[in-house]
């Protein structure tokens, strides 16, 4: 268990006490500490302390009951990063990325981050067929299925949770170990009845996992079988991005 104690009070600070230990409180869900008692030993705030700030935070949707009895983060923290994300530099250099991609693919392309137990699609390029995927901006989807998700987990430490959420695990495992070493994920009928979708990790120079690069479309058109005839594209998609990234774009 991570101790996250609230920080302490400069005395010529201004009076943020309740931002910080809201911020403390955060931070602990967010490290996994999701029980009443957790939260309260990770940040060290009194019992009291602790009910009225998860009370406030709850009211306002940056927190939510999870189906345990526990705490997870809630969707208003969903919408503020989706804000923040639309205005770094990785957006803009993404998106010609992603309008090529579409075009040489003819299939929806977006560009994904991880935030908490989620992927948000940050940019969306829409496919001129008239039969498309549409994945809009701010979108939040799962990470136990699809092939943006099956790219994240292979880059992430605590896969195994969301592994236990797939409706056929044993596949989606083997899937997110093939991210590993092949570089691409695909997806079909997963998410969604009807879509199928090709993945690739944009890393950082240090090898972390910065987004990740989809193509989606109609499962008739990118089915498992098919995936192939898209993975170059996503792959030097992703590779693009990177090299923008590395050049001082971002």
């Amino acid at each position: 268990m991570r101790n996250q104690r609230a920080p302490e009070r400069n005395p010529r600070a201004p009076s943020v006490g309740a931002i910080d230990r809201s911020v403390a409180i955060l931070d602990a869900i967010a490290s996994g500490e999701s029980r009443f008692g957790e939260i309260r030993a990770a940040t060290g705030l009194a019992k009291a302390t602790t009910h009225r700030l998860l009370a406030s935070l709850a009211t306002h949707g940056f927190v939510a009951h999870d189906d345990a009895g526990g705490y997870r983060l809630g969707p208003a923290l969903l919408r503020l990063a989706a804000s923040a994300r639309r205005g770094v530099p990785l957006r803009a250099i993404a998106h010609p990325v992603l309008e090529r991609l579409s075009t040489e693919t003819g299939e929806s392309a977006q560009l994904y981050v991880r935030s908490g137990d989620a992927r948000i699609c940050v940019d969306s390029v829409e496919s001129e067929h008239e039969l498309r995927t549409i994945v809009p901006v701010g979108a939040a989807l799962p990470l136990w299925a699809g092939s943006a998700a099956k790219v994240i987990l292979a880059h992430a430490g605590d896969a195994e949770r969301f592994l236990r959420q797939s409706s056929e695990r044993a596949r989606f495992e083997r899937d997110v170990a093939a991210v590993r070493s092949r570089g691409w994920a695909s997806s079909a009928d997963e998410r969604q009845i009807g879509v199928g979708s090709v993945s690739a990790p944009v890393l950082a120079s240090d090898g972390g996992l910065v987004a990740v690069v989809s193509v989606s479309g109609p499962s008739s058109r990118l089915s498992r079988g098919a995936a192939r005839r898209y993975a170059g594209a996503v792959v030097e998609a992703a590779r693009s991005i990177e090299a923008a990234l590395d050049g001082g774009g971002g």
